[in-house]
């Protein structure tokens, strides 16, 4: 990104990362990747009743590549799941993940071959929202929860190291076509 990628780790002043976790908390761009009921809890964020642009999240982007939260909103299909990583890849670094409801988070009711089995197994998540489908409510919450996270985050070879362990956790998660005995 800048000055403080190249810094080493250690380096940077605390009041230096608390400022830029300030400014990335108070500028995210989400995409928005809704496929199925819990798109339209997502879309209601946006309206006068929930107002997500209090959080400086009022442009949905459109294209990844001027985003850096994805909100993966319901259940992913095996045909689906490249897109997602194409999209993710796509997108500008630092980037979080929120898997929205209970089928993008761990596949939900629907227990086969056609449903990824969590978004985790395709790209780092970083806020599980449970509920089917969670209510306009919840996201705010994640949202506020995420906010917290990149607060706290650190700037540099600190965070490279954080991003490549939850890369490569995501990576190594076991495919769902090799999960066996799942149904009881």
């Amino acid at each position: 990104m800048g000055l403080e990628e190249k810094l080493p780790a250690g380096f940077m002043l605390t009041t230096v990362e608390l400022a830029a976790g300030w400014v990335r908390k108070a500028s995210m761009w989400p995409a928005t990747f809704g496929l199925a009921c819990c798109a339209i809890e997502m879309m209601a964020v946006g309206t006068p009743d929930y107002d997500i642009a209090r959080f400086g999240m009022e442009k949905f982007s459109a294209t990844p590549r001027q985003a850096d939260l994805m909100i993966v909103a319901g259940r992913v299909s095996q045909k689906m799941a490249p897109v997602l990583r194409q999209v993710y890849d796509q997108m500008s670094n630092p980037k979080w993940v929120i898997a929205m409801g209970v089928c993008a988070s761990s596949g939900g009711m629907f227990n086969n071959y056609a449903i990824v089995q969590g978004v985790d197994h395709i790209v780092p998540v970083d806020i599980y929202l449970p509920g089917c489908p969670p209510r306009p409510q919840m996201l705010l919450n994640s949202i506020i929860e995420l906010h917290k996270q990149i607060q706290s985050s650190h700037l540099g070879v600190q965070r490279e190291a954080a991003a490549r362990a939850a890369e490569e956790a995501a990576l190594r998660a076991t495919p769902t076509h090799e999960m066996k005995g799942l149904l009881a």
